[in-house]
């Protein structure tokens, strides 16, 4: 650290100077200054909607003995109104990337995480907003620095912990408080994010795979790594090899090509099943956007999502995969906006 200073305006307003070290060590700074039992990490892309950190502390007012960690929902911000650091009006990008991302988002946050909380085995609070309690985080050693999963390793890190100790204890998802983000909008920011994602992801399972189907951890070490392992981080090596197998056995005329096209229309059936489920859970239950041509707009691309761009991001995690070399990753590089009155058209 080169300073702290304190702001002669907004006495809670702390800025701390320092030599970059990467974002883990940039967070661990901040918590050795907070001086709070809770914290929250925020990306510096990212905007609050108002009172969404009275809603992402409400599990640790309902439970204070049990909770240790809450996280709220990610959104896409491209498209929208910003004005004095508050989102003004909430729209849909009218570039394919950031609708593409819009669903996607739609679908881990209502579907993956919501389900993970309620079997109480969340892996990942997200990076983009969190909220922890400081005395579990710190007994953990805080976020670790040669990785960049940090987010999901210090999450795992606190399973551990909290295992070993048997305690009883409840790391939580909230759909209520949101986190508007920048999403990529272009294919080479978005290689690089989706590299990085799942090569963070690789980090933070190889790293704890002595808890993989081991029963000390419960439900988490049985059900919830298994799944990331098999599903998450091998699931773009099988996909591929199943694209390769279908093509090669068609030119070897060993295809039941009645049987593949059935099973392929199933597969995307289910995905755009998923994703405008997603979609309507959004306008049901939060109604966060107040154009009728935008709903229809998300509805259009769930169905387009499926042919061509889901397989290029699993092409580049299949990259990712074998290009991985445990902790030698780095961050990389993403076009970013300044927030101004509108994000993006």
């Amino acid at each position: 650290m080169k300073g702290i200073y304190l702001s002669s305006k907004r006495v809670n307003l702390k800025v701390v100077d320092k030599v970059n070290g990467g974002k883990a060590d940039a967070l661990n700074a901040g918590i050795n200054v907070a001086k709070y039992p809770l914290f929250t990490a925020i990306d510096a892309d990212s905007i609050l909607e108002k009172n969404s950190l009275l809603k992402v502390v409400r599990p640790f007012i309902d439970d204070p003995e049990r909770v240790v960690a809450s996280g709220g929902i990610v959104r896409v911000l491209n498209g929208s109104k910003v004005r004095s650091g508050f989102i003004e009006e909430v729209g849909l990008s009218r570039k394919a990337l950031p609708t593409f991302q819009t669903i996607e988002y739609l679908r881990a946050f209502l579907f993956g995480r919501m389900g993970w909380s309620e079997l109480d085995s969340l892996l990942i609070v997200s990076g983009a907003f969190g909220v922890f309690r400081k005395s579990i985080v710190l007994k953990v050693g805080g976020y670790t620095e040669n990785t960049i999963g940090e987010d999901m390793e210090l999450i795992l890190k606190m399973h551990r912990q909290m295992r070993q100790e048997k305690k009883d204890y409840e790391i939580v998802f909230v759909p209520d408080p949101v986190c508007w983000t920048q999403a990529p909008e272009d294919l080479k920011s978005l290689k690089g994010q989706r590299i990085r994602w799942h090569r963070g992801l690789m980090d933070s399972l190889l790293s704890n795979r002595s808890m993989i189907l081991n029963p000390k951890y419960g439900v988490i070490g049985l059900v919830a790594m298994p799944y990331y392992f098999l599903i998450e981080m091998l699931g773009p090596v099988v996909e591929i090899l199943g694209y390769v197998s279908v093509i090669g056995s068609l030119f070897l005329g060993i295809l039941n090509v009645e049987f593949a096209l059935l099973y392929f229309t199933f597969a995307v059936l289910y995905g755009i099943f998923l994703s405008i489920t997603s979609v309507m859970l959004e306008e049901y239950n939060f109604m966060k956007y107040d154009k009728i041509s935008d709903y229809l707009r998300m509805m259009l691309y769930a169905v387009l999502e499926n042919f061509g761009y889901r397989q290029l991001t699993t092409w580049w995690r299949l990259r990712a995969f074998f290009g991985y070399r445990p902790k030698k990753n780095q961050w990389g590089t993403i076009e970013r906006k300044e927030f101004n009155t509108k994000i993006t058209t």
